[in-house]
């Protein structure tokens, strides 16, 4: 066997000896300025590495942000808008939601090795140092109008150590429009997915491009339903009020000075975890880029409800805007605009398909999905609350319970269009005797699909409808995702 080049001739191999003799009895300063040119010669490796590194990751950003475009363009002709507080339709021909990251899902696992080196080399994660010893949770309770959500959604405001947000992304809807229909169902989309992932990283600054009228100096008075956050109406927060100014949304219990957002994110930032309630994110795909951020550890909780008794509150909220369809059931006049019929079809398709894709479980949600009825939790709500907290891998405080146990035995006089508080067990099937059976008819016919996932029973008759002694609920045990 031929051994290296270097020393194939035996002239050549005693001239080798000979340097190294000759090396070997250089003065020490020659051999010292070796090995420093040695030592530079690997940092200098090493920080080419490194530089490579950041331009393989900006080039990523660059084709995810190209793939989000590409996306939008082509699927502009084909979706309606999903993420209105009314959406239309979000679904295919062959039943599938056309993804936005079928490019990104190329690179998810290089990004994720990626920013694991970095991290590795010198990356910091503020979440996971000293004032915060167990992991941080990131919670999205992600639901539709009049599901309950704003009642489940105490179940994390009513937590110390949560810093709990309601509906920020309301601002979002009110500032963002886009000319066209499929623009507007996925642009809304992306733009509610970015500005959510900056409210888990506690950056509430983002929320200034979009309040109305804008902040000055990090101060507003018009953050959307602050009393409904603790946090935003406790110290450090709730700063005195110097001067009485007219605000919105104030705190419920307190005179507070305007929203200061930059308190707001150092109380963010001191909380052990972040819960965000959001029932303007509709398509469970669009979230994959925040469960595969290494910076959160997010937990997505979709709550759903029976969407005939979801017609039926809408009905008494909003009730202007579902006159005709009143009318129609009880009197006989003009038909339901189709295009209505379309966008109840589509809210229901859309919950149904997001709900299909975390019980399937793929590897990205793996852990991070659960599904719950509103249903379940109104007639066991302390219950499933425990289950929630044991999914999120939170401890329970007693505040939470003794809210629960206080708000759950309400009197019939408390239940108003936004309250929190119900006497659960009781009013969750209000709505059967307050709908027209009529309407409860195309409700089932167009949301059939949905129902049947949820466990949701048609009525075929107004009798069957009506008679509490038949349930219109299927048991389901273990109806949630870990």
């Amino acid at each position: 066997m031929k051994g290296p080049k270097i020393f194939s001739h035996p002239d050549k191999t005693l001239d080798f000896l000979s340097a190294m003799d000759k090396l070997q009895s250089m003065p020490m300063d020659f051999r010292d300025m070796q090995r420093t040119l040695r030592m530079k010669a690997k940092y200098a490796f090493f920080l080419g590495f490194v530089v490579v590194l950041v331009i393989i990751e900006k080039e990523n950003n660059i084709i995810s942000k190209v793939s989000d475009k590409l996306n939008l363009k082509q699927m502009q002709q084909n979706l309606f808008d999903a993420n209105s507080t009314d959406s239309n339709g979000l679904y295919m021909e062959n039943g599938s939601l056309v993804s936005l990251s079928e490019l990104d899902s190329a690179f998810s696992k290089f990004r994720s090795r990626l920013v694991n080196v970095t991290l590795e080399y010198g990356g910091n994660n503020p979440f996971y140092g000293e004032n915060h010893k167990r992991p941080r949770r990131h919670i999205l309770l992600m639901a539709t109008t009049r599901t309950g959500s704003s009642f489940v959604g105490e179940f994390f405001n009513q937590q110390g150590n949560i810093f709990y947000l309601f509906e920020p992304l309301w601002h979002i809807e009110r500032t963002v429009s886009f000319e066209s229909i499929g623009a507007n169902a996925v642009g809304s989309a992306i733009i509610y997915r970015d500005v959510l992932q900056q409210l888990l990283l506690c950056d509430l600054h983002i929320l200034e491009s979009f309040i109305s009228p804008p902040p000055e100096n990090h101060l507003t008075r018009f953050m959307f339903r602050r009393g409904s956050s603790k946090v935003l109406c406790e110290d450090p927060v709730c700063t005195p009020l110097v001067k009485k100014a007219f605000e919105k949304y104030h705190c419920k219990n307190r005179r507070c000075g305007p929203l200061n957002l930059t308190l707001a994110m150092e109380a963010c930032v001191n909380k052990e975890h972040v819960a965000v309630k959001a029932v303007r994110i509709r398509q469970l795909e669009f979230l994959r880029t925040l469960v595969e951020d290494p910076r959160l550890d997010m937990r997505i909780i979709q709550l759903v409800r029976d969407p005939r008794a979801v017609l039926a509150s809408r009905m008494v909220a909003f009730s202007g805007k579902y006159e005709p369809w009143k009318k129609w059931a009880l009197e006989g006049a003009a038909p339901i605009p189709e295009d209505e019929v379309q966008k109840l079809r589509g809210n229901c398709e859309n919950i149904r398909m997001s709900a299909e894709l975390g019980l399937r479980q793929p590897e990205w949600l793996r852990g991070r999905y659960m599904l719950i009825r509103y249903e379940d939790i109104a007639r066991f709500p302390l219950e499933k609350a425990k289950e929630m907290y044991r999914f999120a891998g939170i401890s329970m405080t007693p505040d939470v319970v003794d809210w629960i146990n206080k708000n759950t035995q309400a009197s019939q006089d408390s239940n108003g269009i936004y309250s929190t508080q119900k006497n659960s067990s009781e009013q969750f099937e209000k709505w059967r005797f307050s709908i027209p059976f009529k309407l409860a008819q195309v409700v089932q016919d167009v949301c059939k699909p949905a129902m049947e996932l949820f466990g949701y029973k048609l009525a075929s008759d107004l009798e069957t409808l009506t008679n509490r002694s038949i349930s219109l609920l299927e048991e389901r045990v273990n109806f949630w995702v870990t």
